[in-house]
């Protein structure tokens, strides 16, 4: 295979790896503007919509566990393409509800289905680079998964100004028919000989051994509470920009994609820098951030100090702070057990959505009709993070 060549397969398989990987925030992100929307429509208050997002946290964190073990034993391809079939089944079936239980219960399909998608892509980073070289990587991956966020609530907004919430969910289901014909053009990156042998039952012994880990579990944390703080802010911004501070639902996706420039822009710091700083003091950086803007959007929130920019502002950084943590954690707990790529790789995004599960339900149970309680598990979580940081992971 010429140089050129090689170059062309790289990048078409590090673009399809990035649609995999975007499924998490298309899933959720481009029915942020539909909420109060679809609590009127579904006759139920603000928090039961909220919950809509922790049914598909829950499915998201729980599908993973599986996948992760199911990914190390028969290949990356198979089990993607089984869960990009239950994501459109899923999809469907929120379209076609009529009541914000059965919503919730078909969000959960849907996140199972998904979350197959962002495990395995993560692994097969793994299992095609390591070290600084998978971190670079990683993060570029997140700088192009970053587009979704970005985009997904305006794509929602435009909708409802000429469709209903329903077709936001039909147009998921077109989204996962055209990424499971695309898959068949990717690689299987985990040949038989590396594979595990034993029985699927006894593979999931594997995460016993390795939540015994130290650096494992700080790694974990660090990761598992910023999604906390994420989730907190996907599911309280679109009550308190729309409902608190009025801001028209078509304008709210271009304050929720401010998120994702500041991501972007710290994944480009840290795909230029981590070969040099090393990805560990790029994370606790990013987590000591995280935890001193945490308490920023607590104190603005509870003060409406400076208005809807006093709110913005800090939430904007906050999120930002993913781009030197999200890559920089996933990698390095990868490159402590790279031989069971699939499993660390499922117990990290469980970690991750475990705590959103927590995040999102939160700002729901808290609601109070303003902002205070997305500022107080933006607080919560950040401190989360950086204590992780700070307490459990290597420092050299």
């Amino acid at each position: 295979m010429s140089t050129a060549t090689a170059q062309r397969h790289d990048l078409w398989t590090l673009t399809i790896l990035s649609l995999l990987m975007a499924f998490a925030s298309i899933s959720t992100d481009i029915y942020l503007p539909a909420m109060p929307i679809m609590g009127a429509a579904l006759h139920t208050a603000s928090g039961g919509v909220e919950l809509t997002i922790s049914g598909y946290l829950v499915g998201f964190c729980l599908g993973q566990l599986f996948w992760g073990p199911l990914s190390d034993r028969l290949g990356r391809r198979l089990p993607i393409a089984i869960g990009m079939i239950l994501f459109i089944v899923g999809s469907a079936g929120c379209a076609l509800s009529n009541n914000v239980e059965s919503m919730i219960a078909w969000r959960a399909l849907q996140a199972v289905g998904a979350c197959a998608s962002v495990t395995l892509a993560r692994a097969i980073v793994r299992d095609l680079y390591a070290g600084s070289r998978a971190a670079q990587t990683m993060s570029t991956l997140m700088i192009v998964t970053a587009i979704a966020p970005l985009l997904g609530p305006s794509v929602g907004g435009l909708i409802l100004q000429f469709a209903g919430w329903r077709d936001i969910f039909w147009l998921l289901v077109a989204v996962g028919l055209v990424t499971l014909g695309l898959l068949y053009t990717l690689p299987e990156t985990l040949p038989a000989t590396r594979r595990i042998r034993e029985p699927l039952s006894r593979v999931f012994v594997t995460y016993g051994a390795l939540l015994r880990q130290p650096r494992l579990l700080g790694y974990a944390g660090v990761g598992g509470f910023l999604y906390g703080g994420i989730f907190a802010y996907v599911a309280g911004t679109p009550f308190a920009y729309i409902s608190y501070y009025h801001v028209p639902p078509q304008y709210y996706g271009l304050l929720f994609s401010l998120g994702s420039v500041g991501i972007m822009a710290a994944n480009l710091f840290n795909v230029r820098f981590v070969a040099r700083w090393g990805s560990d003091r790029l994370m606790r950086a990013g987590a000591l951030a995280a935890g001193i803007l945490g308490i920023s959007v607590a104190i603005t929130a509870a003060s409406g100090w400076g208005g809807l920019a006093g709110l913005v502002i800090p939430l904007f950084l906050f999120i930002s702070c993913t781009g030197l943590i999200a890559a920089n954690a996933i990698t390095g707990a990868l490159n402590l057990f790279p031989e069971v790529a699939g499993s660390v790789s499922a117990l990290i995004g469980a970690s991750q959505f475990g705590t959103g599960i927590l995040g999102s339900a939160l700002v729901g149970m808290l609601s109070n009709g303003t902002p205070w309680p997305l500022g107080a598990s933006m607080a919560f979580f950040g401190l989360g993070c950086m204590l992780c940081a700070v307490l459990l992971t290597p420092s050299h």
